[in-house]
C-alpha cells in the first residue's frame, strides 16, 4: 500500500480507485494553493492543507515531481513546511528566482483508505526588476546644435516589461516611443523607448535621464548621459588700442576675446590680410578664447588693419574684428643737396630734404645767427602714407660770408621731434698771372728726344690749379704741382713723338672760382709714320667672296712708301696720292684685294709704310680670319668595311671655322647617342667606334658638322657583311582559286647576289611550282591560275654564299566556294522508321574560308528548336562537317530529302540528301585500275550507298581459259582498294565489283560493266613453271610432280562428290521433302557491337547478274550458277570469319579465289586448282538440304587450307550422328521472331 500511495494520481484514475477502494474515509483539500506575485529574492508560500491526509502528499512543478520529503532534495530553496498533523504541506520558495516562474500543483496520492486527490494549478508569477538602463546613441562624436538626434534607452530583462521615462535636465521629453523585445532569457523582457532631440547650444554639459519602473521596483532605476553639443563662439572684441594714432617705436599689446563655443574658438591674429599670430590660450572655466598680441610699431604700420578671427568645428564661417591703426613718426633722413661752394658774386641754391614722416615737418634755414626766409617748400606723398617735404633756398653770397655754418632745421608736430643738417660754406677767386719755360719753337727736333716744359703761377683762392694741355687736351703725365711763396709751379718732361710736331702745348690756372688764365708754345718734329693699319669695309670674310683690303699708313714727316706681302709673296698694292694728315705729316693709302678660298684662313697680309729719310717705318699685319662651313678632306673615305662582330672605325676628317663644329652620326635616318647603346664611342676628332658589330649596323652613316658659317655633311657606307636571314612578306597568302598568287620573302643579307632564293614546296604532294624571279633582296614565287593542289606550305631559301643559309615558310591559303561531298554514300541515309532508331544526316564541305550551313527538309528549311531535331557543326582545317541528327526515327515523318546548303563568301552548293529505309547497297562507282604486275592486279572502286547497314565488297574475275567465275572478297570489309594474287603473266582478265550488306547485294560497278586488264611478263629472273594449266602452282610455286598428284586426287574427289549428290537426291526423294526453306545459309549472328546485322534470306533479294550459291563453298559468299532466279540466294559470312581472320588492322592474309563449277546435266568439270572449292548440284527442290558423308569426308581433308586450331573442329563424320551433326551444321536457321527480322522485312506498314 506503501508502494501504491506513492503513486501520482491523475484525476482521470479516480473513478477506478473508486470501484476498488469502495466508500472508505476520502482525502479531500481545505486550503487548495492559489495564484502568486512574488518579487525576486523574496519568499514565496504556495499553502495546501489536506483534510485527513491518508496518501503522500508532495508538489509539482511544471509536471516534475519534487518529492514527498519535507526538504525537497534536488531543490535547496524548496521546502514543505506547517504541522503534518494538521495536514499543512504548504510549498516555501526562499530567494524566488526567475526559474520559479510557473505552474504549481499540490497532490495526494492515493491510499488504502481515499483515492488520490490533485488541486488546482496554483501559478508562482516573478516579478523581475529590469537591469540597469542603458542608452543607444552615439556621444563619441559630440552633438551639434540645432541639429536633431535619436536617443534610444533600454531596459533589458525585466518581468513583466519595464515603463520608460526619459528626461532631459529634469525635464520629462514627450513624444517618446516604446516597444518591447525577448530578453536573454525566457520570460524576460526589454523594453526599448526612443525619442527625437534637438541639440541646443544650452544643452553642452547636462545630462539626459532614462528612468525604468515595473512592479518589482520600490522606486526607478535611472542612468544618465552627460551631452557634449557643439555650437558655434560668440563673436570676438580687441581690448588695448584706445586711440588709432600709435607712436612709431612703441610696444603695442592687444587682447582679442572670443567668449563662448563648444569647443571654445580658435585665434588667429591677421595685419593687412596676412597672419602674424596664431597663439592663444583658452579659460575653460570663464568659457572664452583670448590672444595677446605684442607689434612693435614702424612706419610701415601705418593705416594697416588688425583682425582678429575666432572660429570653431561648427562655426559657418569665421567671427573677426577688425582696427586700423595710424602712425606718427619722424622722418627718416634730413638731406642737405647743392653745392657749399660758390665764386663770390654768385646765387647759391640749396635744398634742404625730410623723407617721409607723419604728420609732414617743417624747415627752417639759418646762415651763422642769420635766418635765410628766401625758401620755397614743397609736400609730396611719401612712403608709409606719410609726407615728404622738400626746402629751396637762394642766397648771393660774398668773400666775407667764407666759412660761416648754414644750418637747416626739420621740426615734427605730432611727434614733437627736431632734426638739423649743418655744412660749411666756402667762397672762392681767381689766380693773378702765369708764364712758361720751353724750347725756340722754330729748331726742328727728331722724334724720341727728351724736352722740358715749365709753367709758373701766382695769386688766387685758393691757389690756382695748374693744368697741361697738348692740342687743348689735358696731359695727365706731367710731374706733380709744387708751391713757392704766393704761387705754384709744374713741370712736363716730353720724350717728342709724332704727335708733338706742331702740338700746342698749353698751361692753365685755375681754382674754385672757375676763372682760367693760361700760357701756351709749339714745337717742331720729324717722326716716321705714327701707324700703319689694313682695313676691310668687309666685317666678315667667307669662303668664295672677293677680299679688298685697305692700308692706311699713318701721318709721317716727312712722307712714307708702302708695299704689301701674304707669305713668301709679295704684291704692289695700289697706292694713292698722299693727303694731309694730323701731327702736320702726309698720309699715304694702298689697296690689295684677294680672292678668298679655306687654304687662305689664318694667313697673314703684310702692310709696311716706309721713311727713306729717316730710315725705318713701322708695319701691321691682317690675319684672315675666313669663315668657312665644315670642309671634308679629301681623304675622307667613302665606304669601310668590317666583319660582324668586329669594331667598325668610321674616320672623320673634317676642318671648319669657327672651329667649334658640332658633328652628329645619323644611322637610318636616327641620331645615334652614346646612350642609346653603349657600343658606340666618339673619339676626339669626332671619329665614330662601334664595337662588336651587327648585320643591323650595315648601312650608309651620314655624318652632319654643324657650325655657325653653315652645315656639311658626308656619308660613309658600312659594309656589315653576314649571313642571310629572311622573312616572309605577308603569311599566310590568301588567294581565291584560279587567281595568282604571290609569295615574297625578304632576306636580309649581305652582299645581296643574283639568283640567291630558291623555292619548294613542303610536302609529298608535287605541282608545278610557278616562276621564280628576284627583286633586289626579295625572292618572288608567282603561281599563275592557282587550283587547290597548289595550297600548302612553301619554303623560300636564301643563300649568299656565307653560311649558313636561312630559310622561311610561307603558307599559300587557296580560297574557294564550298564543294560538297556528293558521292553516292553522302546522298542516302537509312534507318528504320520504327521509331525506336536515331538518324545521322551529314554534309560535309571543303572550302575557305569557313563555311556555314542551312537544312531543309522537303523546302522547308528545318527547326532546330524541335527536340527530334539536332544539328552540330565540326571544323578541322578546311572541311567543314554539319550533321543532322534525326531522334526517334519515322516512317511517315522523317522518310524526306533534307537539303543541305554549304555557303561561305565566294558561294554555295547544295546537295539534296534522302533519308530512307535500309536496303540493300547501290553499286560501286569509278572501278578502275591502279597498277598490274605479272601475278596481281591492284583494283580500286567508290564504294556505292551502303543501305544503312555495314557493307563489304566482292571482286569478281575471269579469263578466256577459266570455266566460270572466280570471286574473291575484300578484306578488310570495307576496303576500296585491293589486289588480286595468283594470276598468270600476260593474261588477260575481266574483273568486276559489287557490294553486300545484311539485307542483300547489289550489282556490279558501273552497269555490269567488265574491266579488262592484261598482266605483264613474268620477269626473267623467277623461273617459269611447265604446266600452265595450274593455277595453283603458279601461284604456290608447286613442283610438276606434286601438281600430277593433285590432279588424280581432284578426278577422284569429284567423282565421290558426283555420287555423293545423287545418292543425297534420292534419299531426299525418299523421305518426301519436295520444297522447305528457299534457301540454306550460314547462320550469321546479329553483333551490334560490331555493326553486323544478322543475314536474312528472301526471295526478293536477287542477284542481278541470276547466279546461284553452292552450299559447299562455305569461304564464298556469292557463286555465279546459271539456274533459276529462285534459287538465288545470300548466305552470310559472318560466322566463318570470327574463326577466318585475324584480329589486326594490319594483317592481310592471302584469300584464295573460288572457282565456279561449270554446270551440265549430266557431268561436272572443275578447274585443276589446288586453292578452288566444289560446288554441289543445285536443284530447284530441297536446295542445301542434303550433303552425304561420302562426299563431305573425302572432300574436305584434301583442301583444308585452315589455320591449326579451326582444323581440329573439322573432322570427316564417320558416323551417323556425325552426318546429323554436319547436316545440322550446314543447314540455315532461320529467323524464329518478326522481331528478328529487319524493321523493313517485317510486314510492318511503312
Amino acid at each position: 500500500m506503501d508502494f501504491l500511495s506513492a503513486w501520482i494520481v491523475s484525476p482521470s484514475a479516480l473513478p477506478f480507485l473508486c470501484l476498488i477502494w469502495g466508500t472508505q474515509a476520502q482525502q479531500a483539500f481545505r486550503f487548495e494553493p492559489r495564484n502568486l506575485t512574488v518579487r525576486m529574492g523574496a519568499t514565496a508560500v504556495l499553502r495546501c492543507e489536506v483534510l485527513r491526509a491518508s496518501g503522500t502528499v508532495q508538489w509539482v512543478k511544471d509536471g516534475l515531481l519534487l518529492g514527498p520529503q519535507r526538504s525537497l532534495p534536488g531543490f535547496p530553496r524548496y521546502s514543505m513546511i506547517g504541522n503534518p498533523k494538521r495536514g499543512q504541506y504548504h510549498l516555501q520558495i526562499e530567494k524566488a528566482q526567475l526559474e520559479d516562474d510557473g505552474p504549481y500543483v499540490c497532490q495526494a496520492g492515493r491510499s488504502e483508505s481515499s483515492q488520490a486527490i490533485i488541486s488546482s494549478t496554483a501559478w508562482v508569477n516573478m516579478l523581475i526588476p529590469p537591469s540597469k538602463p542603458y542608452f543607444e546613441v552615439d556621444m563619441a562624436t559630440p552633438w551639434v546644435a540645432g541639429k536633431k538626434y535619436v536617443v534610444t534607452c533600454i531596459a533589458p530583462d525585466a518581468a513583466p516589461m519595464a515603463e520608460i521615462a526619459l528626461f532631459k535636465d529634469g525635464v520629462e521629453l514627450t513624444g517618446a516611443e516604446s516597444f518591447t523585445m525577448s530578453g536573454s532569457k525566457d520570460k524576460l523582457l526589454n523594453t526599448h523607448a526612443e525619442v527625437t532631440v534637438t541639440a541646443l547650444s544650452s544643452d553642452n554639459g547636462r545630462q539626459l535621464a532614462c528612468h525604468a519602473n515595473n512592479p518589482a521596483l520600490f522606486r526607478p532605476v535611472e542612468t544618465t548621459m552627460t551631452m557634449s553639443v557643439y555650437f558655434p563662439p560668440q563673436p570676438p572684441v580687441i581690448v588695448g588700442l584706445e586711440r588709432e594714432e600709435v607712436k612709431a617705436g612703441r610696444m603695442l599689446v592687444l587682447e582679442c576675446v572670443s567668449h563662448g563655443g563648444n569647443p571654445l574658438a580658435t585665434l588667429h591674429w591677421t595685419k593687412n590680410g596676412e597672419v602674424i599670430s596664431t597663439i592663444w590660450k583658452e579659460d575653460i572655466v570663464a568659457q572664452k578664447s583670448s590672444s595677446v598680441l605684442h607689434l612693435k610699431i614702424t612706419p610701415a604700420d601705418n593705416q594697416a588693419v588688425l583682425c582678429c578671427e575666432s572660429v570653431n568645428l561648427v562655426s559657418l564661417s569665421p567671427l573677426s574684428i577688425s582696427r586700423k591703426i595710424t602712425v606718427l613718426f619722424e622722418p627718416a633722413e634730413v638731406t642737405l643737396l647743392g653745392s657749399l661752394t660758390a665764386t663770390e658774386g654768385q646765387d647759391l641754391s640749396l635744398s634742404c630734404y625730410a623723407t617721409s614722416s607723419n604728420p609732414p615737418v617743417q624747415i627752417r634755414w639759418w646762415l651763422g645767427y642769420k635766418e635765410l626766409n628766401t625758401s620755397v617748400v614743397t609736400v609730396e606723398e611719401g612712403d608709409n602714407g606719410g609726407m615728404t617735404t622738400m626746402s629751396n633756398m637762394t642766397h648771393r653770397v660774398s668773400r666775407e660770408e667764407d666759412g660761416l655754418k648754414l644750418t637747416c632745421e626739420a621740426f615734427n608736430e605730432g611727434t614733437h621731434f627736431s632734426k638739423i643738417q649743418i655744412s660749411k660754406l666756402s667762397v672762392y677767386y681767381p689766380p693773378q698771372k702765369i708764364w712758361l719755360e720751353t724750347p725756340p719753337q722754330d729748331v726742328p727736333l727728331h722724334s724720341g728726344t727728351t724736352v722740358r716744359l715749365i709753367c709758373f703761377s701766382t695769386g688766387g683762392n685758393p691757389l690756382g690749379t695748374l693744368t697741361w694741355f697738348k692740342n687743348g687736351k689735358v696731359v695727365t703725365d706731367a710731374l706733380k704741382q709744387t708751391s713757392f711763396d704766393r704761387g705754384v709751379v709744374r713741370e712736363l718732361v716730353l720724350v717728342l713723338t709724332a704727335s708733338d710736331n706742331m702740338a700746342t702745348y698749353r698751361c692753365d690756372a685755375k681754382n674754385e672760382a672757375k676763372k682760367t688764365i693760361s700760357a701756351h708754345t709749339k714745337l717742331m718734329v720729324h717722326f716716321p709714320a705714327v701707324s700703319v693699319k689694313i682695313t676691310t669695309k668687309q666685317e666678315e670674310l667667307r669662303r668664295g667672296q672677293k677680299l679688298s683690303l685697305e692700308c692706311q699708313s699713318g701721318s709721317s714727316n716727312p712722307k712714307a712708301s708702302i708695299s704689301w706681302s701674304l707669305g713668301v709673296l709679295r704684291f704692289q698694292g695700289e697706292e694713292q696720292p698722299p693727303r694731309k694728315a694730323q701731327f702736320g705729316g702726309l698720309s699715304v693709302q694702298s689697296f690689295l684685294s684677294l680672292n678668298l678660298s679655306s687654304q687662305h684662313h689664318n694667313q697673314r697680309v703684310i702692310c709696311q709704310a716706309y721713311t727713306p729719310l729717316l730710315s725705318e717705318g713701322p708695319s701691321t699685319f691682317f690675319k684672315l680670319n675666313v669663315l668657312y662651313p665644315p670642309e671634308f678632306s679629301p681623304e675622307q673615305p667613302t665606304q669601310v668595311q668590317v666583319v660582324e662582330d668586329d669594331m667598325a672605325t668610321i674616320p672623320l676628317l673634317v676642318s671648319a671655322n669657327p672651329e667649334e663644329v658640332s658633328c652628329i652620326w645619323l644611322h637610318r635616318r636616327e641620331k645615334l647617342v652614346k646612350e642609346g647603346d653603349l657600343r658606340y664611342h666618339w673619339l676626339d676628332d669626332n671619329s665614330l667606334e662601334i664595337e662588336n658589330v651587327t648585320r643591323k649596323d650595315a648601312g650608309v652613316y651620314t655624318v652632319k658638322c654643324t657650325n655657325d658659317e653653315g652645315v656639311d655633311q658626308t656619308s660613309v657606307m658600312l659594309d656589315v657583311q653576314y649571313a642571310p636571314s629572311v622573312k616572309a612578306e605577308k603569311d599566310p597568302v590568301l588567294v581565291n582559286l584560279g587567281e595568282t598568287a604571290d609569295l615574297i620573302c625578304v632576306a636580309d643579307a649581305n652582299p645581296v647576289i643574283f639568283g640567291m632564293f630558291s623555292w619548294k614546296l613542303l610536302g609529298e604532294g608535287e605541282v608545278e611550282m610557278g616562276e621564280e624571279t628576284q627583286e633586289d633582296e626579295s625572292g618572288f614565287l608567282t603561281i599563275h591560275d592557282v587550283t587547290r593542289a597548289h595550297a600548302g606550305l612553301y619554303q623560300c631559301t636564301a643563300n649568299n654564299g656565307i653560311e649558313p643559309p636561312a630559310t622561311v615558310d610561307v603558307q599559300l591559303v587557296v580560297q574557294f566556294k564550298p564543294e560538297l561531298q556528293k558521292g553516292a554514300q553522302w546522298r542516302k541515309v537509312a534507318s528504320r522508321g520504327d521509331g525506336t532508331t536515331t538518324a545521322e544526316v551529314v554534309c560535309q564541305a571543303e572550302g575557305i574560308p569557313r563555311v556555314d550551313f542551312s537544312w531543309e527538309k522537303n523546302g522547308v528549311r528545318m527547326d532546330f528548336a524541335n527536340p527530334r531535331y539536332e544539328e552540330q557543326t565540326v571544323r578541322e582545317g578546311s572541311f567543314h562537317t554539319s550533321t543532322v541528327r534525326v531522334v526517334n526515327v519515322s516512317a511517315a515523318l522523317d522518310y524526306a530529302v533534307f537539303s543541305c546548303t554549304a555557303q561561305n563568301s565566294l558561294g554555295e552548293d547544295k546537295l539534296d540528301i534522302q533519308l530512307v529505309s535500309t536496303s540493300h547497297p547501290d553499286p560501286p562507282s569509278s572501278f578502275r585500275q591502279v597498277s598490274a604486275t605479272h601475278d596481281s592486279v591492284t583494283l580500286e572502286w567508290i564504294p556505292g550507298f551502303s543501305g544503312g547497314l555495314q557493307q563489304r565488297f566482292r571482286v569478281r574475275y575471269r579469263w578466256d581459259q577459266s570455266a566460270s567465275f572466280l570471286y574473291m572478297d575484300v578484306f578488310p570489309p570495307s576496303a576500296t582498294t585491293f589486289t588480286v594474287t595468283g594470276l598468270q603473266p600476260v593474261t588477260t582478265y575481266n574483273f568486276s565489283v559489287n557490294a553486300l550488306n545484311a539485307i542483300g547485294e547489289s550489282g556490279y560497278a558501273d552497269n555490269n560493266a567488265v574491266l579488262t586488264i592484261t598482266t605483264k611478263e613474268r620477269p626473267e629472273l623467277e623461273e617459269v613453271p611447265g604446266d600452265d594449266d595450274s593455277v595453283s602452282q603458279s601461284g604456290s610455286g608447286l613442283p610438276a610432280d606434286l601438281t600430277v598428284v593433285f590432279t588424280v586426287v581432284f578426278g577422284v574427289m569429284l567423282v565421290l562428290n558426283s555420287l555423293g549428290c545423287f545418292f543425297g537426291v534420292r534419299w531426299k526423294k525418299r523421305r518426301g521433302q519436295t520444297g522447305g526453306r528457299g534457301a540454306s545459309v550460314l547462320d550469321g549472328k546479329k553483333n551490334e557491337e560490331e555493326g553486323s546485322s544478322q543475314s536474312t534470306v528472301s526471295n526478293s533479294n536477287k542477284y542481278e547478274s541470276r547466279e546461284k550459291i553452292n552450299a559447299t563453298a562455305q569461304r564464298t559468299l556469292l557463286v555465279d550458277s546459271g539456274s533459276e532466279t529462285d534459287s538465288n540466294v545470300y548466305e552470310s559470312y559472318a560466322a566463318e570469319s570470327s574463326h577466318y581472320y585475324y584480329p589486326t588492322g594490319d594483317y592481310m592474309p592471302p584469300l584464295s579465289p573460288h572457282p565456279e563449277e561449270m554446270r551440265r546435266h549430266d557431268a561436272t568439270h572443275l578447274p585443276v586448282d589446288s586453292h578452288s572449292h566444289l560446288y554441289e548440284d543445285v536443284r530447284d527442290v530441297g536446295l542445301y538440304q542434303d550433303i552425304l558423308p561420302s562426299s563431305l569426308s573425302s572432300a574436305l581433308p584434301l583442301f583444308d587450307r585452315r589455320l591449326p586450331h579451326q582444323r581440329n573442329e573439322w573432322r570427316s563424320p564417320t558416323h551417323p550422328q556425325d552426318v546429323e551433326r554436319v547436316r545440322e551444321f550446314m543447314d540455315v536457321r532461320q529467323p524464329q521472331r518478326d522481331s528478328d527480322l529487319p524493321f523493313e522485312l517485317r510486314g510492318e506498314l511503312v
